[in-house]
């Protein structure tokens, strides 16, 4: 009840408390807005859209507390604990203060910081329109033609993607493949037949990836940031690795942390998605501007040695 009052009591946390789930019965005329059971909490959740689940029940029902853990972080839903005494949790556990009232949280997010995020939006914009303005029109003009030139179909290719919160979005690349119907199933392999010759060269020097700039314009990409993935991926690998969702608590990059340290192009198994995951997760709890401008030098770089992992 403390947590409501705080809650209801300082508007300037902005939240709305929809309700309480209690398996007590006898606490339903006094919990304001009782909702039902525990075992409802999931199916209410996501049909409320709800942001953030706030966990107070006593610790001696842990198979609950980790039961709903898991639940909101396959389903990009921020989880809370207000614990009734310091007790050990098989989590990396942030401790955060609301008024008097501890919370611990899951995970460090920098750019829940509204400082950060706009920092962080505010170089995306200015950065993106330089690309746009200078070299991109010259690249359009080159590549455009070649492309054109070389195989039928269109000069730029559309795919949706998975965005921030598990949005889709329309993501842009230069057309680097001859027209095929596994486009949106099929990742590019080593050899990939329907790479075309200048499709190679525009993967290895991640020229392919500049119209994506045009995402970051409109907001639905940011320069540097979790990879975005196809929808069939996004399906297939939420299901079958642990933190997989997490990475879109952050908006796909044109670039990212995982790209530059190895993990870029094809994963032919899932330790290999694995490792890029856990590297997502990673930039997402460690962000910092001057780690973006680091991830943006060792990108351009890359780009003049060219990357063997990248067909």
């Amino acid at each position: 009840m403390e947590t409501f009052r705080v809650m209801k009591d300082d508007l300037a946390y902005g939240f709305k408390v929809m309700g309480f789930f209690d398996d007590n019965i006898s606490l339903k005329n006094v919990l304001p807005n009782y909702l039902g059971m525990t075992n409802e909490i999931e199916t209410y959740a996501l049909d409320a859209g709800i942001d953030e689940i706030y966990y107070t029940l006593p610790g001696t029902q842990d198979e609950k507390l980790v039961r709903l853990l898991s639940f909101s972080e396959k389903n990009m839903i921020r989880f809370y604990i207000v614990p009734e005494f310091y007790r050990n949790v098989k989590k990396s556990l942030v401790m955060e203060v609301m008024e008097s009232i501890p919370l611990l949280s899951v995970r460090k997010e920098p750019l829940q910081a509204a400082y950060n995020r706009l920092l962080k939006r505010a170089f995306d914009i200015v950065f993106s329109s330089i690309v746009l303005l200078t070299v991109f029109p010259i690249i359009y003009i080159i590549v455009g033609t070649i492309i054109k030139i070389t195989s039928r179909g269109s000069i730029i290719f559309k795919q949706k993607r998975t965005g921030l919160y598990g949005s889709e979005f329309e993501c842009y690349k230069f057309r680097t493949m001859h027209v095929n119907d596994q486009a949106d199933t099929k990742q590019a392999e080593k050899d990939d037949p329907r790479t075309t010759r200048v499709g190679n060269f525009l993967r290895r020097t991640n020229l392919d990836e500049f119209p994506q700039f045009f995402n970051v314009l409109l907001g639905n990409m940011s320069v540097v940031g979790p990879r975005p993935h196809m929808l069939k991926h996004t399906e297939l690998y939420s299901k079958i690795i642990d933190k997989y969702m997490i990475r879109h608590l952050a908006k796909p990059g044109v670039t990212g942390w995982a790209q530059v340290t190895g993990y870029r192009g094809e994963t032919k198994n899932l330790e290999q998605m694995e490792g890029r995951v856990k590297r997502d997760v990673w930039y997402i709890e460690n962000w910092t501007f001057f780690l973006d401008l680091k991830i943006i030098v060792v990108t351009v770089l890359n780009m003049f040695r060219g990357e063997k992992n990248a067909y």
